[in-house]
């Protein structure tokens, strides 16, 4: 993907760099510290590996600076997964990049709801303020989640 993100290089990531696997284990491991194991919804690289799956990468300089996935669930529906930016990244617009791409890709597969669930904690702050400005709205659990203390729930219409 080109254009506003000229800089960087985004495309669909087959998971088999170790940098991109670094990545994912930061990503998994901040989850980790931030969220209860029961309420720790992070995919690892088997679940990121399924046919309903799809992952991308924005490198920048040749480098792995983003992630993010989207998961079909059939009826329309998608499910924003594994948003992490790699920390020398932050701020560069490497998450809003894969996320305008994870949103373009549920359009192009005609989905007509994209959700996420997302964390409570302070260290999603960032996170949510970036799914707030893509559009997204606080809603009500979907699909397998449930409602806690510890998680919130974020859809677009698309």
């Amino acid at each position: 993907m080109r254009g506003a993100y000229r800089e960087m290089d985004i495309g669909i990531d087959d998971l088999s760099s170790e940098e991109t696997r670094a990545l994912l284990a930061v990503h998994l491991a901040g989850m980790a510290e931030s969220s209860p194991e029961a309420f720790r919804f992070a995919l690892d690289l088997s679940g990121l590996m399924v046919p309903e799956v799809t992952v991308w990468s924005a490198r920048i300089d040749g480098r792995v600076a983003a992630i993010g996935a989207l998961k079909i669930f059939g009826e329309g529906v998608g499910e924003v997964k594994s948003m992490r930016t790699h920390p020398d990244f932050l701020g560069r617009g490497a998450g809003a990049a894969i996320l305008a791409t994870i949103i373009a890709a549920a359009r192009a597969h005609g989905l007509r709801c994209l959700s996420l669930e997302t964390g409570t904690a302070p260290s999603f702050a960032a996170a949510i303020r970036l799914y707030r400005r893509s559009g997204f709205e606080s809603g009500p659990p979907f699909g397998p989640y449930q409602a806690s203390p510890h998680n919130q729930f974020f859809h677009l219409t698309l």
